[in-house]
């Protein structure tokens, strides 16, 4: 995996709903209505994670889902962290 240009995240960002760069990494936080719903979400994003092979960085209380995107094998935001975005805003 290549790391991309800010010119292209930026371009990224644009098409991806409620995603920012935070600390060089794609960020986005997911509210739900209950734990269940927020906990479904992790249970259907984890199969296609394990498909890909590409582990977010996310962290979740009650209702409430942090997720933190970037591949460290690459340094810095890859077409990975682009397609998971897309894929985790497909399941939200």
């Amino acid at each position: 995996m290549i790391k991309l240009s800010a010119k292209t995240i930026d371009a990224e960002l644009k098409n991806l709903k409620g995603w920012t760069i935070i600390n060089n990494k794609m960020h986005k936080e997911f509210e739900f209505t209950d734990f269940n719903q927020a906990f479904g979400f992790m249970t259907r994003a984890a199969m296609h994670i394990e498909k890909m092979n590409h582990h977010p960085e996310w962290f979740n209380v009650y209702n409430k889902i942090v997720v933190d995107l970037t591949t460290h094998d690459a340094g810095g935001i890859t077409q990975n962290d682009i397609n998971l975005a897309k894929i985790l805003n497909s399941l939200e």
